[in-house]
């Protein structure tokens, strides 16, 4: 399997919240964006003894995990890993969403698959992807965070730039100036990106998300590029324009409706109205509390800050928002 970086998540929130916006624009095409929509089997093989339960205080909150993969990164060339990992908490009275990011490469215990053949060991997290499908990624997910999961979402990049190109581009301020080495276009695969506020569409923004490898920080700088263009994403597919134009939402809901996988129990049309209030302003973006970087073995991984990771957990567990606020910026 390879250990270099495949792709960033930053659309698979388009789906869970956009569809909000489409029933603004229009409910009755939810039904077809709906059908339109793939579904994986998430939670049958994952045994509910092993299961954490959902606490008294957090009743009418959902939890979602969010999971990435990228079939056209030039990097991904040894199997399916998930190599972003989202967990979305949305409060009970649907007001905000907070979303923390686990890094790819966090050492934990991965259970045994159902088939028997892996896990039962500890590894770096985004291998239960591969040794076990969505199911296995739940339950790892669920035994590190004390956190049950309400409902899953995945997606494909390969159709990332149709989906940020049908928004006609997003709008990101670079952090700082950089030149990426795998770009999807470009002259040799490389893209230079100037610090400052820009235009980029759908290959920019994807270049963007992507890297990795130009900062000291690697995946943690990675991380807050995905969230930003999270943010970006949601900005402009909530902007007038967008809602406003009857042929550019159909455009953009077709791009996302090809991309997105969700779980077999999910309901676009009950999740839409839980989700058309969030605009950016509500969502918050944090990582799950780590040590920095390590070497076990031969392998570099991220070391979880056990300590800290379970007081925040705990504070997603029973829906505390301002507890969830302060222990991820402590």
């Amino acid at each position: 399997m390879s250990r270099r970086a495949k792709i960033i998540l930053c659309v698979v929130l388009v789906p869970l919240i956009l569809v909000g916006i489409a029933l603004v624009g229009g409910g009755l095409y939810l039904h077809n964006v709906e059908g339109k929509v793939d579904r994986v089997d998430a939670f049958t093989q994952v045994p509910e003894a092993s299961r954490p339960q959902k606490d008294a205080a957090a009743k009418g909150a959902e939890n979602f995990l969010l999971l990435g993969s990228d079939t056209r990164d030039p990097n991904n060339t040894g199997g399916s890993r998930s190599d972003t990992i989202i967990i979305l908490h949305l409060n009970k009275d649907q007001s905000a969403a907070q979303l923390i990011s686990i890094p790819r490469d966090t050492w934990v215990h991965i259970p045994k698959a159902a088939n028997g053949k892996y896990g039962n060991t500890d590894s770096k997290i985004n291998a239960a992807y591969a040794w076990g499908g969505v199911p296995l990624v739940v339950q790892t997910v669920e035994g590190y965070t004390g956190v049950r999961i309400d409902h899953v979402a995945l997606i494909d990049f390969s159709g990332f730039k149709e989906v940020v190109d049908a928004l006609g581009g997003v709008n990101i301020d670079v952090e700082t100036s950089f030149t990426s080495t795998h770009a999807l276009s470009g002259p040799g695969g490389v893209r230079h990106f100037n610090k400052g506020p820009q235009l980029m569409d759908g290959a920019a923004a994807l270049d963007y998300a992507r890297e990795r490898y130009s900062f000291k920080d690697g995946d943690f700088a990675r991380i807050r590029h995905q969230q930003q263009v999270i943010k970006a994403i949601l900005d402009k597919a909530a902007s007038g324009g967008m809602l406003g134009s009857p042929a550019k939402l159909n455009d953009f809901l077709k791009a996302t409706a090809d991309t997105v996988s969700v779980d077999k129990g999910l309901n676009l049309l009950d999740m839409a109205m839980q989700l058309r209030h969030l605009r950016s302003g509500n969502l918050h973006f944090y990582t799950s509390p780590t040590k920095g970087t390590g070497m076990i073995g031969n392998q570099s991984v991220v070391i979880p800050d056990k300590t800290k990771a379970k007081a925040l957990f705990d504070a997603v567990r029973t829906d505390n928002d301002a507890a969830i606020a302060q222990l991820a910026t402590d």
